[in-house]
C-alpha cells in the first residue's frame, strides 16, 4: 500500500511538470536580431521639450541642383618650368612669385663667353659659306669648259655644303637661345642674353638669383598657366549619373559666397576611391587670380528634373558618412533606417530608402536629437 502511494505521488509530479514545460519556453525571450534597425524611446514629454515631429514624405518634383565641392587644381600641362638649354649667370631678373606674366615679356637675364663664341663661330661659319659658294660657282665654270677637272668641282660643291650645314647648325642654336641669325652682325655681337615668358601667366616659383650660375638642367622659374586652371570636384556614385561633360555650373569660394564664377565640366573620371567617390574636372570661363591652387569651393549644377520623395534637411542625420532618417514605429519608439541622399532644393532632400514610401511615418524635425539619444546610450554602456 505505502509503494502504491508513493507511485502515485511521482506520477503526479511528472504530470505537473509536463504540463509546464510548453509554458516556459513560450516565455523563453527570443534572440536579438543582429541585423535589425536601431531604434530609440521618447516620451510624449520629451518629444515636446525636444521639438520633435512626424509626418509623411513628399513626393515632389525635384528641380535640378546639385551641390558638390572641391578645389582649385592645375593639370600637368598648365604648369610651365622654365629653364635655359645654355648656361650662364643671372645677370638681373625683376620677377617675384605671384606677378603676372604676358608671352614674351622677360623674366631673366643671362650673360656668358660661351654666347659671344656661339655667335662668333656662325659669323665665321657665314662668312666661309660665302667664299664656298664663290668657289663652286667658278668651278663650276671651269668645268663647263673643261678647264678644270670634275674631281676639282665636286671637291668644291662638298666644301659648299658642308658650310651650310654647319652655318645652318649654328643658327638653330643661336635661334634656340633667343638669338635671330638673320639680324645678327659683327658689330652687334652681345655677351648677354634674355630669357622671355612662353606664356600668359602667373610666376608661381622663382629659383635662382642675381649672380648664381644656371645649369641648363636647372629649372629657373614656374609659371602657371592661367587659361588652364581648373576645378576638380568629387562626386559620389550615386550622382555620377546626374553629370554629363558640357555642363554648366556656378562655383563659388566660403569666403565670398555671394562671387561666382561660371564653368563647365570637361571630363568625368568613372575611376572611384575608396569613398566610392570620382573626380569632375571643370574649366572655369572667367578665372580670377585670387583662385590659388588648393583653394576650397562649392559648385552648383544644373541636372534634369524629376519626381522623387523629399523630406525637410532637419529630418536627415548623417553618421559615420552615412545618411539615416527615424521611421515612427509607434508608442514612442523610432528605428533609424539608412538612406540614400539625392538634390537639394530650398530646403526639401531627396531621398531613397528600403521601404520607405510617401505613406511611412517619419521624424521630419530635430532628428538630431534621437541621434544624440543612442550616442549617449552606447557611451553609457
Amino acid at each position: 500500500m505505502k509503494q502504491l502511494i508513493i507511485s502515485s505521488l511521482c506520477l503526479f509530479i511528472l504530470a505537473s511538470c509536463g504540463k509546464n514545460s510548453p509554458t516556459e519556453t513560450t516565455q523563453t525571450p527570443p534572440k536579438a536580431d543582429s541585423s535589425s534597425r536601431q531604434g530609440v524611446s521618447f516620451t510624449s514629454q520629451q518629444r515636446q521639450n525636444v521639438g520633435i515631429e512626424v509626418g509623411h514624405p513628399e513626393r515632389q518634383t525635384v528641380s535640378g541642383v546639385l551641390t558638390l565641392q572641391g578645389t582649385v587644381s592645375i593639370p600637368p600641362q598648365g604648369m610651365v618650368s622654365v629653364s635655359f638649354p645654355l648656361g650662364g649667370y643671372l645677370k638681373s631678373t625683376d620677377m617675384l612669385a605671384g606677378m603676372v606674366v604676358r608671352k614674351g615679356q622677360v623674366l631673366a637675364q643671362l650673360e656668358d663667353m660661351q654666347y659671344i663664341q656661339l655667335q662668333q663661330d656662325y659669323l665665321t661659319a657665314k662668312e666661309r659659306f660665302l667664299l664656298a659658294v664663290s668657289e663652286n660657282n667658278r668651278q663650276r665654270d671651269l668645268n663647263a669648259t673643261k678647264a678644270s677637272s670634275d674631281k676639282v668641282y665636286q671637291q668644291a660643291k662638298a666644301e659648299m655644303e658642308s658650310q651650310r650645314i654647319l652655318m645652318n647648325a649654328l643658327g638653330q642654336k643661336l635661334d634656340l637661345i633667343g638669338i635671330s641669325p638673320t639680324k645678327l652682325q659683327a658689330d652687334n655681337i652681345s655677351r648677354s642674353i634674355v630669357i622671355r615668358s612662353p606664356i600668359n601667366g602667373v610666376v608661381a616659383k622663382v629659383n635662382t638669383n642675381v649672380g648664381k650660375y644656371t645649369a641648363p638642367t636647372d629649372i629657373l622659374f614656374e609659371l602657371v598657366d592661367l587659361r588652364d586652371i581648373h576645378l576638380v570636384l568629387n562626386v559620389f556614385e550615386k550622382d555620377l549619373a546626374k553629370l554629363s561633360v558640357g555642363q554648366h555650373l556656378v562655383a563659388y569660394t566660403n569666403g565670398e559666397p555671394t562671387r561666382r564664377f561660371s564653368g563647365e565640366i570637361i571630363l568625368i573620371n568613372k575611376n572611384l576611391n575608396q569613398d566610392r567617390m570620382a573626380e569632375v574636372q571643370c574649366h572655369f570661363k572667367d578665372y580670377s587670380v585670387s583662385l590659388v591652387p588648393g583653394t576650397f569651393m562649392n559648385a552648383d549644377i544644373s541636372v534634369s528634373a524629376k519626381q522623387a520623395l523629399t523630406v525637410p534637411e532637419g529630418a536627415i542625420v548623417r553618421w559615420e558618412n552615412k545618411s539615416y532618417v527615424f521611421a515612427d514605429q509607434g508608442n514612442g519608439r523610432f528605428a533609424m533606417v539608412e538612406v540614400v541622399t539625392g538634390l537639394l532644393n530650398q530646403g526639401k532632400q531627396q531621398i531613397e530608402g528600403h521601404g520607405i514610401t510617401d505613406q511611412t511615418k517619419l521624424v521630419l524635425k530635430n532628428a538630431y536629437a534621437l541621434l544624440m539619444k543612442i550616442k549617449n546610450a552606447e557611451t553609457e554602456g
